[in-house]
């Protein structure tokens, strides 16, 4: 079968692999479409990050450079291990892209699974991936999904699941004003999560492009530029001095996250949701003396089944955030590069391994 396969900084190889074999307690898919996902537009440019390098295998999956690359996906089942009883093949299907160890209890509720040793990504640290024509998941990361949803909209509930971990962990309720800092896939996603829950939302972003997709798509109320207005006094003269309720950092610019600090109520809370490649200087003078709550989201665990309901219930329409389809072959000039070097007219580009 053809993938894309990472080998080193900037070199991502299509080629001819071994399919998969389906093994106890797994399930065959077919992969529908893939989203490039902007760690694997950081794998691309300065890997392997999450990739274990070459000479270094995962502890858990066992594997290194080259790595079928690809986590945001759907697909279709084609086959199942014959102590998989609970799903069919032809079914639709997305996948929770995990690789954790056996030896963590996963289905236990009280578990943050995605905060255990040597937590890894299908797609990032092995196992396969989105951009192939094939992978074999284990069961527990095999999520069914109503026939109604198309195979490209699917393959958005993993960042939406990001979204909305990230909303949990804010304890924003209905009602509450909510201000993004950024209207990226994970902003404009996490504010359609919000909208979904009765949150006003506000954006701040400064790119033309994201502003307009963050207004047309109606996941926001107010969207500012920080070029051209003090987000700080917007905010608070929209809400009557009183300041957001919650924040949610989605750009990884140490000038934004000291903007949410300033834009909360005291005793407010700035989620962070970016991922970092720098340490950036943060006001806390400002977030002691208001006791600003600032708390971490990473990934998403346990938000799936939730998150499938949504968009079955049509709560949440997922099919504006795409703005582009492509095949496997284009995956770097029309894929990596356009999000790179355009990404002010992208949220997010799918891969099909079939088109």
């Amino acid at each position: 079968m053809r993938a894309a396969r990472f080998h080193a900084t900037q070199d991502i190889r299509i080629e001819d692999i071994p399919a998969p074999e389906l093994k106890r307690g797994h399930v065959a898919i077919d992969v529908g479409w893939c989203g490039i996902c902007g760690s694997d537009l950081h794998e691309y440019l300065e890997g392997p990050i999450i990739i274990p390098p070459a000479g270094q295998p995962h502890p858990i999956s066992g594997e290194e450079a080259p790595i079928t690359m690809g986590h945001e996906f759907s697909g279709t089942v084609t086959a199942v291990a014959d102590d998989v009883d609970d799903l069919t093949p032809g079914q639709k299907v997305v996948i929770e892209p995990y690789i954790i160890g056996d030896d963590v209890p996963t289905d236990d509720p009280e578990v943050d699974y995605q905060l255990s040793p040597n937590m890894n990504f299908i797609g990032l640290g092995g196992r396969g991936g989105g951009f192939s024509e094939k992978v074999v998941v284990a069961r527990r990361w095999v999520h069914p999904i109503a026939d109604h949803v198309g195979l490209d909209e699917a393959a958005l509930i993993e960042p939406l699941a990001v979204g909305y971990h990230a909303y949990r962990k804010s304890r924003a309720r209905a009602g509450d004003v909510a201000l993004i800092g950024g209207a990226g896939p994970i902003g404009l996603l996490t504010a359609a999560v919000l909208k979904a829950e009765g949150v006003d939302v506000y954006i701040s972003e400064i790119s033309e492009g994201r502003k307009a997709k963050a207004r047309e798509t109606g996941v926001a109320d107010e969207v500012f530029d920080p070029r051209e207005v003090d987000v700080v006094e917007e905010v608070s003269r929209l809400t009557g001095g009183k300041g957001a309720d919650v924040a949610f950092e989605c750009t990884s610019v140490g000038q934004v996250l000291n903007t949410l600090i300033a834009a909360v109520k005291p005793a407010g809370v700035v989620v962070n949701v970016s991922i970092w490649g720098h340490k950036p200087e943060v006001d806390l003078q400002n977030l002691v003396l208001r006791e600003v709550e600032i708390i971490g989201s990473a990934a998403y665990a346990h938000d799936h089944p939730t998150v499938i309901s949504m968009v079955e219930d049509g709560k949440i329409d997922l099919a504006p955030f795409i703005t582009g389809r492509i095949g496997l072959d284009d995956l770097v000039d029309k894929g990596f590069d356009q999000l790179i070097n355009n990404n002010d007219e992208h949220v997010k580009i799918l891969v099909s391994p079939t088109l």
